[in-house]
């Protein structure tokens, strides 16, 4: 599997599944978080990921690589009661994810932009 196609799995396991496991088969035990709410290793995401509302929802979108750095596009659906879009980046090594960095923000629907475009998904 490569780089693409292990983040597109781990982000749909984790998020879309809500498979715990992913953890133990994706991310490495000591896990660098570049989130500032976030903290590093795996303790948030076993805290959070069982407690997301019965109608969370997570889209994964375009993956992109550069060597061991992958980047998805995201929609998160009510992720704290809102739809998030979000861009997360992995540095992956020996096909764990080692550091994270993302962006995220407040879907706007094409209706309501300037430009009448969706932010999701890239087409």
């Amino acid at each position: 599997m490569n780089n693409k196609e292990l983040v597109r799995t781990a982000m749909t396991r984790l998020f879309g599944q809500r498979d715990l496991g992913a953890l133990d088969d994706y991310w490495d035990p000591g896990y660098v978080q570049h989130n500032p709410r976030m903290p590093n290793g795996l303790g948030f995401f076993r805290q959070i990921i069982p407690s997301l509302p019965a109608d969370f929802r997570y889209e994964p979108g375009l993956v992109l690589e550069d060597g061991e750095f992958v980047s998805i596009h995201g929609r998160y659906i009510n992720w704290s009661g809102k739809t998030m879009i979000g861009v997360d980046i992995f540095r992956v090594k020996e096909g764990r994810f080692v550091e994270h960095w993302d962006v995220i923000q407040e879907e706007v629907p094409a209706t309501q932009s300037l430009t009448g475009n969706a932010m999701f998904p890239i087409a």
